[in-house]
C-alpha cells in the first residue's frame, strides 16, 4: 500500500513537471519578448507619424498663407490700384520674393510628406506584425489552456486516489514517508528486492538483511544507506 502511495506521488510529480514544461509556455514567453519589442517600436512609429502629421499641417498652412498674400498682391497689380511707379515696382519685387518663398515652402512641404509617407509605411507594417503576434498569442494560449485542462484533470484523479490510499495507511507512517520523500528527491519508500534497496540501488549488508528479516511484518524498516522506508516485497534479486 505504501508503494502504491509512492507511485501515485511520482505520477503527481510527473504531472506537475509536465504542466511547467508545456511547450506553449516557452513559446508564449519568447513571443512575449518579440511582441514587447514590436509594441515599443509601434509606439515610437505612431508618435513619429503624429508629429509629422502636425508638421505637415503647419507646412500646408505656411504655403497657403504665402500663396494668399501673393494672390492679393497680384490682384492689386491687375486691378490698377497701385498708381505710383515706385509702389508698383516694390509690389513686383515682393511678388518675385513670394514666389521664391512659396517654392521653398513647397519643397519643405514635399519633404515632410515623403517622411510622413515612409513613417506611415513603417507604422502599418508594425501594426500588421502586432496583429499577427496577437493572433499567434491567442492560438498558443488556447493550446496551453487545453493542455492545462487535461493535466489538471489527471492531477485531480490522481489526487483522489492518493487521498484514499493515504487514508488507508497509519497516519504516523504517512508522516514519516512524506518527510523522507521531501529529503530524498521525491522518493520516501522503496521496495527491497533481494538484497537491494531499489531507492538508492545499493545492496544491504548481511547483518542489515538479517535484522530486517527478523523484524515483525508490521515494523517500519529503513535502508541504512539512504534512509528510505523499505517495503519487503519478497521478490528475488534481479
Amino acid at each position: 500500500m505504501l508503494l502504491d502511495l509512492q507511485d501515485l506521488d511520482l505520477q503527481l510529480d510527473q504531472v506537475a513537471h509536465k504542466r511547467k514544461a508545456v511547450p506553449e509556455l516557452a513559446a508564449l514567453a519568447e513571443l512575449g519578448k518579440e511582441k514587447s519589442v514590436v509594441d515599443s517600436e509601434l509606439v515610437a512609429a505612431e508618435t513619429e507619424v503624429s508629429d509629422l502629421q502636425r508638421e505637415q499641417k503647419k507646412a500646408d498652412s505656411d504655403v497657403e498663407q504665402v500663396r494668399q498674400r501673393r494672390t492679393r498682391n497680384q490682384q492689386r497689380m491687375d486691378s490698377g490700384q497701385v498708381g505710383s511707379p515706385r509702389d508698383l515696382e516694390n509690389l513686383q519685387h515682393e511678388i518675385v520674393s513670394l514666389d521664391r518663398r512659396i517654392s521653398d515652402l513647397e519643397d519643405a512641404e514635399l519633404e515632410v510628406m515623403e517622411r510622413l509617407e515612409a513613417a506611415e509605411a513603417v507604422q502599418e507594417d508594425l501594426r500588421a506584425r502586432a496583429a499577427a503576434f496577437a493572433g499567434r498569442q491567442a492560438e498558443l494560449e488556447s493550446a496551453r489552456d487545453s493542455a492545462f485542462k487535461e493535466l489538471d484533470e489527471q492531477r485531480a484523479s490522481l489526487g483522489d486516489k492518493r487521498s484514499s490510499t493515504s487514508a488507508a495507511l497509519p497516519a504516523d507512517l504517512v508522516t514519516t514517508y512524506e518527510k523522507l520523500r521531501e529529503r530524498n528527491g521525491g522518493i520516501g519508500a522503496a521496495p527491497l528486492v533481494g538484497k537491494r534497496c531499489m531507492g538508492c540501488r545499493m545492496e544491504l549488508t548481511p547483518s542489515d538483511l538479517n535484522r530486517i528479516k527478523a523484524a515483525p511484518a508490521d515494523e517500519v524498516v529503513r535502508c541504512e544507506e539512504c534512509g528510505r522506508i523499505l517495503v519487503r516485497t519478497g521478490e528475488p534479486a534481479k
